[in-house]
């Protein structure tokens, strides 16, 4: 089938109709909502309509209005916003674009006024890059700060639920519900820019976003990072995603498109020796950004570029990769802003701050 089709960003069996005043929720289609089915993208996938709320999902319905379940990429493994079964959800920021995924139907449906929160998850950056795609605001929570209670999961490791907002205020406030209790590290007191992952950039990227790193009116570290770490995470990744899903895979053998079907077919053939090698990396990466973040906040673009166009081929995966692969690494948060457009298109700015330093960002980011 096409898949360059736009599609309204809620799934047909989650929608509903408000019957009261709040702040709408939108639920990506990975998380349990009580009476109705979780697909997790795939048909394949649907079962029986689920007997209570995921966690994420309880919290946030106690202070907002259920709108409905929303479109995400199949197994929520894709950065794309497309997928081989439903299509494509279109960017109502930048019409014509994708909104990046796996969150594409969450942040969609915030970015069109259909939703004003939208619970998505985060593995390797699917909250980031649709809050920069559609010119939003995205969180992804340290990772021990959210129950994944009722979630698919895609690599458990390296799973949280986030969030997506039109507007700053709205979004610590159901931050704050979201997260478990926790104490905050010290304020960060620089802001870190590594040197070695910014110059690999386009230059057009880092002058459209170096005014706000100016406004945040911290120092300027510009110590490189030193480590490519993105082909260890992607092995990790696939790993933990073939543990969850292998045996269904191997047992119906389903139709996925062409991005997801190849890293399924790498994960079946990992051997236990890569693993344990791209473990060993990962391991070695996690210490050296712990010791960075120490009394600073990272700043990276969100996405590398703007939104590809639906239905052009785009070769954004492993540079967007190279970038959002460090949060899920470190177990850190990340706080993407919509700060400036490039092309007439949204392009964001993530601030990622030592595990634990969730609402230190905020305070960071009022200035921006």
């Amino acid at each position: 089938m096409a898949i360059d089709r736009a599609i309204d960003p809620f799934v047909p069996w989650g929608v509903a109709a408000p019957e009261a005043e709040g702040p709408r929720l939108a639920v990506k289609d990975v998380f349990d909502v009580e009476g109705l089915p979780t697909g997790a993208g795939h048909p394949g996938r649907l079962g029986e309509p689920a007997e209570r709320d995921a966690e994420a999902v309880a919290r946030l319905r106690a202070m907002s209005v259920f709108a409905g379940k929303t479109h995400t990429d199949e197994l929520a493994w894709s950065l794309g916003g497309i997928n081989q079964h439903y299509g494509a959800v279109e960017n109502p920021a930048a019409p014509g674009h994708v909104c990046g995924g796996s969150s594409s139907g969450s942040a969609a449906a915030v970015a069109g006024g259909l939703a004003d929160i939208g619970l998505g998850t985060d593995t390797a950056g699917s909250v980031r890059v649709p809050a920069s795609y559609c010119g939003l605001y995205g969180f992804r929570p340290t990772h021990s700060r959210v129950p994944q209670t009722g979630m698919v999961p895609l690599a458990p490791s390296y799973d949280v639920p986030g969030l997506l907002t039109r507007d700053l205020p709205l979004l610590e406030w159901a931050v704050d519900a979201l997260l478990d209790p926790a104490p905050e590290p010290k304020t960060p007191e620089r802001v870190w820019v590594p040197a070695d992952l910014w110059s690999e950039l386009s230059p057009r990227v880092g002058a459209a976003l170096a005014p706000a790193i100016r406004r945040l009116g911290l120092p300027i570290d510009r110590t490189s990072f030193g480590l490519d770490v993105t082909d260890a995470f992607a092995v990790t990744q696939a790993a933990e995603v073939w543990e969850c899903h292998g045996d269904w895979v191997r047992a119906e053998r389903p139709e996925f498109g062409p991005g997801v079907a190849a890293r399924f077919e790498r994960a079946e053939r990992l051997t236990s020796e890569e693993v344990s090698l791209a473990a060993k990396n990962v391991a070695e990466a996690r210490l050296r950004l712990l010791e960075l973040l120490d009394g600073a906040v990272m700043a990276l673009p969100s996405a590398p570029g703007v939104a590809p166009v639906i239905g052009r081929p785009s070769r954004m995966r492993a540079a967007t990769l190279r970038l959002t692969c460090l949060a899920p690494i470190a177990g850190a948060p990340v706080l993407s802003l919509p700060v400036t457009l490039l092309d007439s298109c949204p392009l964001g700015l993530s601030l990622m701050a030592a595990p634990g330093g969730d609402m230190s960002l905020f305070a960071l980011a009022s200035g921006v």
